[in-house]
């Protein structure tokens, strides 16, 4: 039996399922350069609901532009999961738990998870997990763990900071995981839009703080949290959902290992912040792990005395709009 190479239209969805990821990593990369700035005028529950509000407006007028309109009934549980669980009860708890502890330690518990991601991705939407997505999962993490400890300040941490960045991993690994079937009912533009604005109704009790904070915060702090709304929220949330359309949430959740050695050349690049050795190599791990999670294993298959080499594709339900 003769194989055939994969069709061009599926290597271009492919290829731009892959951009719209790259564009997530690197925008919520550039997310932690800004929370920095943002974070030290803003509380964090007024910083999460105006950078969820800049994004609800964003996304909104795109849904108007293009007649999005309601998402369908059967999208809405996993929608509201994840608005309730990711877009609002993560954001609140990080800012707060990057308040308690410093930036490696941070680092270090929220990057537990992917490795929830895929534990909950296997157990309640049946994804696989080949023997290169928990290579490359290991590896990254490995790379994590190098990144944290040599971005760790002595002293700097306390158990309630700790145990925050740990529910905070939690409730983004449950969004991820709820967000996927919506998915398969809605939208990408739809279910960021609609996710947005049941994370920013969740933050409406920080209203009045979000208010009294704005009145003195400098103009770059302001900036830097619509920045956060408009880009690294309305535009990075809905390319990751794009892409989470398409593929299994246990290989999305891999993907964002490259976040930590991103941040390092970021923070490298802007702040002038000169990684050492142990940094830039658990950056390089971060990636390598990355690409090894992302590659597909091949197959010998064909007839006769000499094999043929194929790819495996990757089975994911495709989204209906």
């Amino acid at each position: 039996m003769m194989n055939t190479p994969p069709s061009v239209p599926g290597r271009r969805a492919e290829l731009l399922a892959a951009g719209a990821a790259t564009v997530t990593v690197v925008l919520w990369a550039s997310a932690f350069v800004s929370i920095r700035s943002a974070g030290a005028a803003y509380s964090p529950g007024a910083l999460a609901l105006g950078r969820l509000l800049a994004g609800a407006v964003a996304l909104g007028a795109i849904c108007l532009v293009r007649r999005e309109g309601w998402p369908p009934r059967a999208a809405w549980r996993g929608i509201a999961i994840s608005g309730l669980l990711w877009f609002g009860f993560y954001m609140v708890v990080l800012n707060w738990g990057e308040q308690q502890v410093d930036a490696g330690t941070a680092a270090l518990v929220v990057n537990i998870g992917p490795i929830l991601i895929a534990l909950l991705g296997s157990r309640l939407l049946g994804d696989a997990m080949p023997p290169r997505l928990l290579a490359g999962m290991a590896v990254s993490f490995a790379g994590a763990v190098a990144v944290g400890l040599s971005m760790s300040g002595g002293g700097g941490s306390s158990v309630l900071g700790v145990v925050l960045c740990l529910l905070a991993a939690v409730g983004y690994a449950a969004g991820v995981v709820a967000q996927k079937p919506a998915l398969g009912r809605a939208s990408a533009l739809q279910v960021t839009t609609f996710g947005c604005l049941v994370g920013a109704a969740v933050c409406l009790p920080f209203a009045g703080q979000l208010v009294h904070d704005a009145a003195d915060a400098p103009v770059s702090a302001t900036l830097n949290m619509l920045y956060l709304g408009f880009f690294p929220t309305a535009l990075a949330f809905t390319t990751w959902a794009y892409a989470l359309a398409r593929t299994t949430a246990s290989r999305m959740g891999a993907t964002t290992y490259a976040v930590p050695a991103l941040v390092v050349l970021m923070s490298w690049l802007v702040l002038d912040e000169v990684p050492g050795l142990l940094t830039l190599a658990g950056g390089l791990l971060c990636l390598a792990g990355v690409a090894v999670s992302r590659s597909r294993a091949r197959v010998r298959a064909g007839t006769g005395a000499e094999p043929v080499e194929v790819a495996v594709p990757e089975r994911a339900p495709e989204p209906r709009s």
